[in-house]
C-alpha cells in the first residue's frame, strides 16, 4: 500500500494536513493479521483526532507503506517518508523490522513511536528519536517464564527458527529458567519436520514446547503434528510472541488452537477510554480486537499530544518524550529510561499470559498478570 490514506473527519479542520508516516506489515511474509489490527487502531486514532479539530485546526493524516516484514523495504520506506516530510513515524509489528527501521530514523532526525515490537535492542546505541509502547521483550518473556514456572514446567523445549528475534526471546527464557532449576533445549525448525519435533520431544522428556517460529508456517504444522501424537497428551504447547491471538489461528486450528498460551498487553479490565476504542475498533475490524490495534490507537494519541504541545518540528518532538503523560487506553503512557534498552521506553505497560478456552476457542482466558 503506497497511496496516503485521508482521515475520516479531516473536513472539520483547516490548513495543511500533519502527516505522520506509518510502517505497518499487509503483505505476506508479514504476519498481516497483527498488520491489519494494528492499522486499524492507527487509523481509529486519526479519525479521533480529527473529529476532535485535528492538531491546531491542521488535520492529522497517515502516510501508510506495507512493509511486509522486510527490513530493506522499511529502511526504503523510513527514506521515502522523511523526504516526504512527515512529522513523525509511527507503527511496525516485527522487532527485526522495527530495528532497521528505528535505525535509519534515527540516523536521519526522524521521531519514531514504536507500536508493537518488543527486541530490547531496538537500536544499537541509545537514542533520544525513538520511544516504544510495548514493553521489552525481557521483561515480557521474563512473565511467561514465571508462568511456566508457577505451572509447574521446568524442561522446556522451544521450537525455532534463525532470528535476532528468536534467539533473544531463547537467552530471556533460558536465563530466567536455568538459576530456577530449569531446562531450555533448541529444536532447530530448518532441520526438523513436525514429526521429527514430536520424536525430539519425547526424548527430551520436555513438559512444555514453545512456537519460537513463523505463522503460519511452520507453527500451524506442528502443533497439528503434537496434538495427534498420543505420546505427547500432557505436553503443554506455548506461543509467547502471540500467535494465537488473531481469528486466523483459530480459523486453522480450531480446537487444536486453543489452551496454547501467549503473551498479551492488556490490563484485565479496559477502563471508558479503552472500552469506547474497544467497541470502535471490533466494528472497524468486525471481530474482536486484538492488544495490537489497541497499541495501534495509543500511538496516535501519544503523537497527537506531542503534536499539539510542541508542533510538527522533528527535534521537539524527540525532546519531549520524557515529558509525555497521555491517557492511553491501557492506562497512563509515560517515557523513561530502562537499563539494558536503548530507546524511551513506556514502563508501565500492562502484561498477561492467555490463551484461548478449549471450551469455546473465542473466548481468551487470562492465565497469569504482571
Amino acid at each position: 500500500m503506497n497511496t496516503p490514506l485521508s482521515s475520516p473527519g479531516a473536513q472539520r479542520t483547516d490548513g495543511a494536513a500533519v502527516r505522520i508516516g506509518a510502517l505497518v506489515p499487509l503483505t505476506r511474509p508479514g504476519w498481516t493479521g497483527a498488520g491489519h489490527h494494528l492499522l486499524a487502531g492507527l487509523e481509529l486514532g486519526v479519525r479521533d483526532v480529527n473529529d476532535a479539530g485535528g492538531i491546531a485546526g491542521r488535520p492529522l493524516e497517515l502516510v501508510v507503506r506495507d512493509t511486509a516484514a522486510d527490513p530493506h523495504r522499511a529502511v526504503a520506506a523510513v527514506d521515502e517518508l522523511a523526504r516526504l516530510g512527515v512529522a513523525a513515524l509511527a507503527g511496525e509489528y516485527h522487532s527485526v523490522v522495527a530495528r532497521a527501521a528505528a535505525t535509519r530514523a534515527d540516523a536521519l532526525g526522524l521521531p519514531f513511536l514504536c507500536s508493537s515490537a518488543v527486541l530490547d535492542a531496538l537500536t544499537e546505541q541509545p537514542t533520544e528519536w525513538v520511544a516504544r509502547l510495548p514493553p521489552p521483550q525481557s521483561r515480557g518473556w521474563r512473565v511467561y517464564a514465571d508462568f511456566l514456572l508457577g505451572a509447574g514446567h521446568s524442561r522446556i523445549a522451544v521450537a525455532t527458527q534463525p532470528s535476532v528475534y528468536w534467539a533473544s526471546g531463547t537467552r530471556v527464557l533460558r536465563d530466567c529458567l536455568a538459576p530456577r532449576g530449569g531446562t531450555v533445549v533448541e529444536l532447530d525448525m530448518s532441520a526438523l519436520t513436525p514429526a521429527a519435533v514430536c520424536d525430539a520431544l519425547v526424548g527430551h522428556r520436555a513438559t512444555a514446547l514453545l512456537l519460537l517460529v513463523g505463522h503460519p508456517e511452520p507453527a500451524v504444522p506442528i502443533v497439528r503434528s503434537v496434538r495427534r501424537d498420543r505420546r505427547l497428551a500432557e505436553l503443554l504447547i506455548g506461543a509467547p510472541a502471540g500467535q494465537p491471538e488473531f481469528t486466523e489461528w483459530a480459523t486453522l486450528l480450531g480446537g487444536d488452537g486453543a489452551a496454547i498460551p501467549f503473551l498479551r498487553y492488556l490490563p484485565e479490565r479496559l477502563g471508558p477510554l479503552g472500552a469506547r476504542v474497544g467497541t470502535a475498533l471490533r466494528e472497524r475490524l468486525a471481530e474482536a480486537p486484538s492488544f495490537v490495534a489497541f497499541e495501534g490507537y495509543d500511538t496516535i494519541a501519544v503523537l497527537a499530544d506531542v503534536l499539539r504541545s510542541h508542533g510538527a518540528d522533528r527535534a521537539r518532538t524527540a525532546a519531549s518524550w520524557p515529558r509525555v503523560a497521555v491517557e492511553g487506553t491501557r492506562g497512563r503512557i509515560r517515557f523513561s529510561r530502562t537499563s539494558g534498552v536503548s530507546v524511551w521506553q513506556w514502563a508501565g505497560t500492562p502484561v498477561q499470559v492467555v490463551d484461548r478456552d478449549p471450551a469455546e476457542p473465542g473466548r481468551f482466558r487470562v492465565l497469569h498478570s504482571a
